[in-house]
């Protein structure tokens, strides 16, 4: 089986950072990688076998790009399923599957999956547009989602009263009562054609207060062991009730009164596992070819205790990227930095992250503090 990995050929739907840390990881088992994306100049453009610039959206494009490889998979949800599920019929791999795909695409339909699972989640409502919102108000508080399209932070609205209504999405999306949490969880399971599953150890996200996209997290989370079992729980429970082949990243509301809820899931490698680079024995980046190749899935266990910052575009910047105070990054003992090659910056724009690693969790908490003063993403 091993030797007729290099005489596979595979594609990836997306060439933004995921793809180019998928691409790192493929390289060491001479895997040939081919890569579609509407950028020209996608940070994977370089590294990939072969480069196609293409809407992830036509449906002609994505079904002759499909033709061309032996296995298809994705960095981003956004990509025509319609191409997906004809080739799926046609007997080409695809992983995770087009079914998957459709299903989380659509967070109206994504919730609902949840409850029809009995996977714990918070209250919500399906809504039509802004109109349909303003029947509900003795539900709020309440964040209104878009069905479909919204990413990192956008397509999200907080509406605290009936006087913020007019906030609401003109367009049909899910209306998700305000969980009163004390963290934001978050755990990677890969799963494999046999149905083998392993997860990563959960790790604790801190958002942006403004931009609603992860700032930095620790791993693994500071919680009790029973907390930290109820949410590797839910992630396993999750991932076999999509039957994903490849990875599945769970996102997950700790409540104040000690509940773990599902909040929005994603069918690839994710923010929340940039880490598992430097910081586990088996990268979620290595997991996911082991899962769509169906291989056997990789040790997760940690080295140590590790954090990742978000290496963002600093509001007020717009243009050719600089990063200030990168020497200085360097200097510092257990940080590891991954710039992601693209080349103009724009504010909160992810442009690269910071691994870092420490055995005391205090002076993990420190260096956190430090990179994100040392380091600025700017034009």
């Amino acid at each position: 089986m091993i030797s007729s990995l290099s005489s596979q050929t595979i594609g990836i739907l997306g060439g933004g950072q995921l793809g180019l840390m998928l691409l790192q990881a493929a390289i060491d088992w001479n895997l040939r990688v081919h890569i579609l994306d509407p950028d020209a100049e996608a940070p994977c453009r370089h590294l990939a076998t072969s480069f196609q610039q293409g809407s992830l959206t036509d449906y002609d494009t994505v079904y002759q790009f499909g033709q061309s490889v032996d296995v298809l998979t994705i960095e981003i949800e956004k990509v025509n399923v319609d191409a997906l599920e004809a080739l799926e019929r046609e007997g080409k791999k695809v992983y995770p599957q087009p079914s998957v795909i459709r299903t989380i695409q659509d967070k109206r339909v994504q919730k609902q999956f949840f409850r029809d699972h009995n996977l714990p989640t918070a209250d919500f409502i399906l809504t039509d547009d802004r109109g349909h919102v303003t029947q509900f108000t003795e539900f709020l508080p309440a964040f209104h989602k878009l069905g479909r399209d919204g990413y990192d932070g956008r397509g999200v609205q907080r509406i605290a009263s009936a006087d913020e209504v007019h906030k609401a999405f003109d367009a049909p999306g899910v209306l998700e009562k305000a969980v009163d949490f004390n963290k934001e969880l978050a755990v990677i399971v890969g799963r494999n054609e046999r149905g083998e599953m392993m997860t990563f150890p959960t790790v604790e996200m801190v958002f942006h207060p403004e931009q609603n996209l992860v700032e930095y997290l620790f791993a693994p989370a500071e919680i009790p062991e029973a907390v930290n079992q109820q949410a590797q729980d839910i992630a396993r429970q999750t991932a076999e009730a999509f039957g994903i082949v490849g990875l599945l990243a769970v996102e997950m509301f700790l409540t104040k009164d000690g509940d773990v809820l599902v909040n929005e899931v994603a069918p690839r490698p994710h923010n929340s596992g940039h880490h598992t680079i430097r910081a586990n024995v088996t990268s979620q980046y290595e997991q996911h070819w082991r899962a769509i190749l169906n291989l056997p899935l990789g040790d997760t266990t940690a080295y140590q205790p590790a954090a990742m910052v978000n290496l963002l575009g600093e509001p007020g910047h717009t243009g050719p990227a600089r990063y200030e105070g990168f020497e200085q990054l360097l200097g510092m003992p257990g940080v590891f930095p991954f710039l992601y090659g693209k080349a103009i910056t724009k504010p909160f724009r992810k442009m690269g992250h910071v691994t870092v690693m420490d055995t005391d969790l205090e002076r993990l908490r420190q260096k956190v503090a430090e990179v994100k003063q040392c380091v600025r993403v700017v034009s």
